[in-house]
């Protein structure tokens, strides 16, 4: 089965947002941004290595997607899910549009039609 354009670009989509979360917690430390590293360095450098997991998951979900992977949606469903958790403790409105994103990707990655894309023979190419 060729790939689905939705499972295309809710992989794309991960994919950017795991590598904008990266670069813009690399960008101050890779230039002379005196005033970004400040604030880097003040949100604590402990911070990172959880955001950084969290943006290479979503990085490593999408390419998961890409290659018909069954995991790589569990993966993206679990990391939904965690963000939604996160939200609870901000705004409500952050939880809101975490849940306007997560519905339709849930759909779209689970519906029926998908079943032979992540389970058929090709299952596992890119």
């Amino acid at each position: 089965m060729q790939r689905p354009i939705s499972i295309t670009l809710i992989a794309g989509l991960f994919i950017v947002v795991g590598a904008a979360g990266l670069l813009n917690d690399l960008w101050p430390l890779l230039t002379d941004a005196s005033r970004q590293l400040a604030k880097l360095k003040a949100d604590g450098w402990a911070d990172l290595g959880p955001a950084w997991t969290s943006r290479a998951l979503a990085i490593v979900g999408g390419v998961g997607l890409l290659g018909g992977r069954n995991w790589a949606r569990w993966l993206l469903v679990a990391w939904m899910v965690f963000h939604i958790g996160l939200s609870l403790l901000h705004s409500w409105p952050q939880l809101l549009v975490h849940c306007a994103f997560f519905a339709p990707i849930l759909y779209l990655l689970f519906r029926r039609s998908m079943e032979p894309y992540f389970h058929g023979a090709n299952a596992g190419t890119v």
